[in-house]
């Protein structure tokens, strides 16, 4: 169930992305990813790795990107959370 719904979630951000950034479909992949990733590794490991102090930083910019695509900024949003992945996973 977590790989579908990762997938179906990097599809849907991508699909948003080639549709001129559309809000909707980047929220839904959104959702669609980070409920994935807790099927996949669990709410309590998710947890950890997210609120990590080194990695709070990256984690604050990814969750605003989040909630700024949630709030119909998807250009925004999207750069935010780019922003935030690069400074999680450095």
């Amino acid at each position: 169930i977590g790989v579908g719904l990762v997938g179906f979630g990097l599809f849907f951000i991508l699909f948003g992305i080639l549709l001129y950034f559309d809000s909707v479909l980047l929220a839904f992949g959104n959702i669609l990813f980070l409920s994935g990733l807790v099927f996949i590794i669990g709410f309590r490991r998710t947890f950890t790795f997210f609120f990590q102090r080194p990695k709070l930083k990256g984690s604050s910019f990814f969750f605003g990107g989040v909630l700024i695509v949630l709030m119909r900024w998807p250009i925004l949003g999207m750069l935010l959370e780019a922003y935030g992945f690069i400074n999680l996973f450095r």
